[in-house]
């Protein structure tokens, strides 16, 4: 009887298992990671000349109403739909 909540889109959460996304935050893309030892002009020229993709893009979410982990999600712009999901560490970024 019009139970919204089947339709809610999930992510699955590499600690706790498939969740509602309301309970994930979206932080940027996965690209636009600056190492602390850049200089200032590449820097400035990863935060602010990325590409914004239509098609598949890694993201970097984090589970804040939950286990409050980081993870990438290998998602699609356009569909929306998740590949995959991965928790972070040092190797998940660039």
């Amino acid at each position: 009887d019009g139970d919204e909540s089947e339709f809610e889109p999930t992510i699955d959460c590499p600690h706790c298992g498939p969740r509602a996304q309301a309970e994930f935050t979206y932080e940027r893309t996965a690209d636009s990671v600056v190492p602390l030892d850049s200089a200032p002009d590449d820097a400035m020229r990863t935060l602010f000349t990325r590409t914004n993709p239509r098609g598949v893009d890694e993201e970097i979410w984090r589970h804040s109403f939950g286990c409050r982990a980081w993870m990438v999600l290998t998602r699609h712009r356009v569909t929306n739909e998740i590949s995959a999901v991965r928790p972070v560490g040092p190797e998940a970024l660039p």
